[in-house]
């Protein structure tokens, strides 16, 4: 018998539009979820300052405590991000750069699942290995397989709604937080 011990994730967007794709996709997450999984955002990382050790030193900004302890009373963080200049955006090394210098980082020993999006073809696959050198220093166990990498995404968000409604898409993601699920109750 499968085990359904409930478990509760939280995403990290790494995007700041309101029409993003990668927000279309963090929103999808929970209708895809499997049974016995919640999935709930995270705030925004546009929320943090941007980091300064001499900032930290007056003491760690309320959104990053907050961002911090909703990540370590969750069961795993999915990241969606897009890519940019080959790499993750910005704001989103920003926020773990933050999340890393907590006297106790909420990432260390935490499943993660990573899925990113682009409109070229190979769907942000350039910020996912970048973002995987990240989360090596931040002690992660991330999910390997499968990955989540969608091309073309503007073919597959619709524009009025910021909907993300590619059948093919959404089961594929499904599939993968069921195995996410899986792997975290591993943990």
């Amino acid at each position: 018998m499968p085990d359904l011990t409930p478990l509760h994730f939280v995403t990290l967007l790494g995007s700041l539009r309101h029409g993003s794709y990668s927000g279309a996709i963090a929103r999808a997450l929970p209708a895809l979820a499997p049974e016995g999984v919640s999935i709930s955002p995270l705030g925004s990382v546009g929320d943090l300052p941007h980091y300064d050790a001499d900032l930290q030193a007056q003491g760690f900004p309320a959104a990053v405590l907050a961002m911090a302890g909703e990540i370590a009373r969750a069961d795993g963080v999915i990241i969606i991000t897009p890519e940019y200049n080959y790499s993750v955006p910005g704001v989103l090394k920003n926020a773990l750069d933050w999340l890393s210098r907590l006297p106790s980082p909420p990432f260390v020993g935490k499943p993660v699942a990573i899925q990113s999006s682009s409109p070229g073809l190979i769907g942000g696959a350039r910020a996912q290995y970048h973002l995987r050198q990240i989360l090596v220093f931040l002690d992660v166990f991330v999910l390997n397989k499968p990955e989540v990498m969608v091309g073309q995404v503007s073919n597959k968000v619709d524009a009025t709604s910021l909907e993300l409604t590619d059948q093919a898409t959404r089961e594929f993601i499904a599939g993968q937080l069921k195995a996410f699920a899986a792997f975290a109750r591993r943990r």
